[in-house]
């Protein structure tokens, strides 16, 4: 099997996997927040209507949305956002550099959710189902 063919017949399922795993590691942030688990000492218990509280409304809905592969571009794009604002919020103040200032993890979300909104949710998705029907 020639590359092209094979990158061809994957990119779309490697999309899935992709959206799947960046759900499902935003998810956490959201259901720490606002669910209380995982525990994590520093995200439990966010006071309603926080920025906080607020941020991992979008998480717990977005994520999941993401993970079924529902409104995928929707939800990516608005996660995008919510990422990008708590990189400048939480982040920059601290310094220039990601890896000094801790915002790495904020940063690669960022760009990796904006990807995910211009390139949909690939071929396991809800959306490409209903697409399909």
């Amino acid at each position: 099997m020639n590359l092209d063919r094979f990158s061809a017949a994957w990119s779309p399922r490697v999309l899935s996997v992709l959206r799947i795993m960046s759900a499902l590691l935003v998810l956490q942030h959201g259901t720490a927040k606002l669910l209380g688990f995982p525990i994590h000492p520093q995200m439990n218990n966010a006071a309603m209507f926080s920025m906080s509280w607020n941020a991992g409304v979008i998480e717990l809905i977005g994520g999941a949305l993401l993970v079924i592969g529902l409104f995928s571009r929707a939800s990516a794009f608005i996660l995008s956002g919510m990422t990008a604002f708590a990189y400048f919020i939480a982040h920059a103040p601290k310094g220039f550099y990601p890896l000094l200032n801790g915002g790495e993890l904020a940063a690669l979300y960022c760009f990796t959710f904006l990807y995910l909104a211009c390139a949909g949710g690939g071929s396991w998705s809800v959306d490409a189902l209903l697409k399909r029907k």
